[in-house]
């Protein structure tokens, strides 16, 4: 697959342009993005489909500078699809063969069933999620996708979008209580056909719409972590604020903490969004900033793994560790590491008595614990801290996000960092549970760094950690001693420290 792959997408509202760069195997991160409101199927739905004058130009426009866009970037491989808009305009073909002819871009029009298939391939490959169903609202059409253990069982594409809604309906003159009124009739008439089995506790927000949406819900709810991908939220929880949004004037828009540039289809959006919601049967819903785009690439990028990333993998992870890996550690190396912090929250469980349940994030900020001295070794922690927070985005829940990045912030002194703990309590383990965390955490970090792969076994008992090795850990007797701890206890080390005689010397 080319390294570098542009991806553009042109939905009835939108405009978008996605450069992606693969880094390895299963490596891969965004480098560009670029977004054209180009409303293309502006005035369209009272005109019998057909592409207004205006829409046409918009895109026109839009799309030459997206090439110029994808030849700085020097893009290998360049892939154009088109939704709704152009699928069900009567001059969407001369469009296309206009647009070949002027720009020699070749767009593939899509249904709506393979845009849903292209948004769950991306949600349930950078989503933590096993039985979901995604909704991707957009200006033309609703997409469905259900999933059921990772996998896609079923799609459903619905001729129910913002633009539609807002051409059929909230552009007219009648109070906003009417208008909601007969769209629901229309939207009720459109929901008949949709299979009874697309039911799902857990709904997937793909789309300008749902991300509008989550984003408010953030600032109301003061969410600690400025993240929408993987946001949750119980629907219940917003309901009287979901609901609120579609029977507001455009003038009280502002009210709901939405971003302006979403007022002019938010209502239409929220009504779709709600009455969906509804007929799932959804209780909570997951923010996906991913969709169609990835989808997309995904279909190249892992072709050879039947489009699903292999168990083990985390693409963050991957991604992270190929852009900020300072040294080359031997596989046997990496598994010590992770060994030694294993073995350890294994014996320490006397004390902790957690099961082991934040395991997988403490293995996952040891894979990423020398990532900071990529840009320097002063302060590495806080450096690490920061690229973890940022370049942490798929396949983990936010709670997961917050504690691998707090655990690499530790420096080996304090366990806790009391500012970063109060700022993001809400999403963190207990003060106890992560004081543990922290300190093993710690002392595997001190341990593997002067340790040279030693062999290393622990024992708890009687208030006592006992620390065996079949080589010299001097440089951690002495850093242990400074290292705070959860509770008082005792570390003993039990190393093979051995002084060569030399008589002149006196030894």
């Amino acid at each position: 697959m080319a390294k570098r792959t542009a991806i553009i997408d042109i939905g009835s509202n939108s405009a978008r342009l996605v450069i992606f760069e693969k880094t390895s195997r299963y490596g891969f991160h965004l480098i560009c993005e670029q977004k054209s409101k180009v409303r293309i199927g502006e005035g369209a739905y009272e005109k019998e489909g057909y592409l207004q004058p205006l829409g046409i130009r918009r895109a026109y426009f839009a799309l030459q500078s997206f090439l110029h866009t994808i030849e700085k970037y020097q893009a290998y491989k360049t892939i154009c699809v088109a939704t709704s808009a152009l699928r069900d305009a009567p001059n969407g073909k001369i469009f296309i063969k206009w647009i070949k002819r002027e720009l020699g871009l070749s767009i593939n029009v899509i249904d709506g069933n393979k845009e849903a298939i292209y948004g769950a391939i991306a949600a349930k490959n950078l989503l933590p999620v096993n039985n979901v169903i995604t909704i991707d609202i957009g200006g033309g059409s609703s997409d469905l996708a259900l999933i059921k253990d990772g996998n896609i069982i079923d799609t459903y594409s619905l001729n129910l979008g913002t633009v539609r809604l807002k051409e059929l309906f909230f552009d007219k003159a009648m109070p906003m209580k009417e208008i909601n009124q007969k769209a629901k009739v229309y939207i009720d008439r459109v929901f008949k056909d949709l299979p009874e089995h697309f039911k799902s506790n857990l709904a997937i927000g793909i789309g300008g719409t749902a991300r509008a949406l989550s984003k408010g819900i953030m600032k109301q709810s003061e969410h600690p972590l400025d993240k929408l991908h993987a946001f949750t939220y119980k629907i219940d929880d917003f309901s009287d604020y979901l609901h609120a949004i579609p029977l507001s004037s455009a003038k009280n828009l502002k009210k709901f903490t939405l971003k302006k540039n979403r007022y002019d289809t938010i209502r239409e959006g929220t009504l779709i969004w709600n009455e969906i919601l509804s007929f799932i049967e959804a209780k909570a819903v997951i923010t996906s900033s991913v969709g169609v785009r990835e989808g997309v690439f995904f279909e190249q990028f892992l072709k050879q793994d039947n489009l699903k990333f292999p168990q083990h993998i985390n693409p963050s992870i991957t991604s992270i560790l190929d852009r900020f890996k300072p040294f080359i550690y031997t596989e046997s190396k990496k598994k010590n590491k992770l060994k030694i912090a294993t073995t350890l929250y294994t014996v320490l469980q006397k004390e902790i008595k957690d099961n082991k349940r934040y395991s997988s994030e403490l293995l996952w900020a040891l894979k990423l614990s020398s990532i900071g001295k990529t840009l320097t070794i002063y302060k590495s922690h806080q450096h690490a801290f920061y690229i973890a927070m940022q370049e942490l985005n798929y396949g983990f829940t936010h709670k997961q996000i917050v504690l691998i990045s707090f655990l690499l912030r530790m420096n080996g002194k304090e366990l806790l960092h009391k500012s970063l703990f109060q700022s993001f309590k809400p999403l963190l383990p207990g003060k106890e549970e992560l004081y543990w965390l922290s300190f093993i955490y710690t002392l595997t970090v001190l341990l593997h760094e002067a340790s040279n792969s030693a062999k290393i076994d622990f024992t708890y008992k009687n208030s006592t950690l006992l620390i065996a090795s079949d080589k010299p850990l001097y440089l951690v007797k002495e850093r242990i001693k400074a290292l705070e701890k959860p509770i008082p206890f005792a570390i003993i080390i039990e190393d093979k420290e051995k002084l060569p005689k030399c008589k002149r010397l006196g030894i």
